[in-house]
């Protein structure tokens, strides 16, 4: 449960920090997360087989994620948005391995697709305080 705790808190404050302080790549991919985090809460299968088999839905949600990221990523002129964009991949491939090994442990699975999501937050908190930093810099 703590774990939750944490996610919410770096969810709010890296995209906070993000619509507050960023510029517009860093506005976009934290509005994407915003909508990821509670499409996937709409998506996920009843609490009884949650990652028992391919979440579907989940799965539809982290491709659209990636999609959103890889656009921002060939359109900014800044490196962080490309290794979100990554991270994103890697998650959507969580997907893949449980498809492929349905045996896969639930926790297994869901571990996959949960882990790379605090390090995409990191990088947007970064990303937008390196940016901030940059511009008053050069102001």
């Amino acid at each position: 449960m703590k774990h939750l705790y944490a996610f919410a808190i770096l969810l709010l404050v890296s995209t906070g920090y993000a619509l507050w302080r960023g510029d517009r790549d860093h506005r976009i991919v934290a509005a994407i997360c915003l909508a990821a985090v509670f499409a996937t809460q709409i998506a996920l299968d009843p609490v009884t087989s949650r990652y028992s088999g391919t979440e579907t839905g989940v799965l539809l949600v982290d491709v659209a994620t990636f999609g959103g990221f890889l656009i921002v990523a060939l359109q900014s002129t800044r490196f962080w948005p490309l290794w979100v964009a990554g991270l994103q991949l890697t998650t959507s491939l969580g997907h893949l391995l449980k498809t492929i090994d349905i045996a896969l442990l639930p926790k297994a699975y869901a571990v996959a697709l949960i882990f790379w999501s605090y390090p995409i937050l990191l990088i947007l908190a970064i990303g937008t305080w390196r940016a901030h930093r940059r511009r008053h810099l050069t102001a």
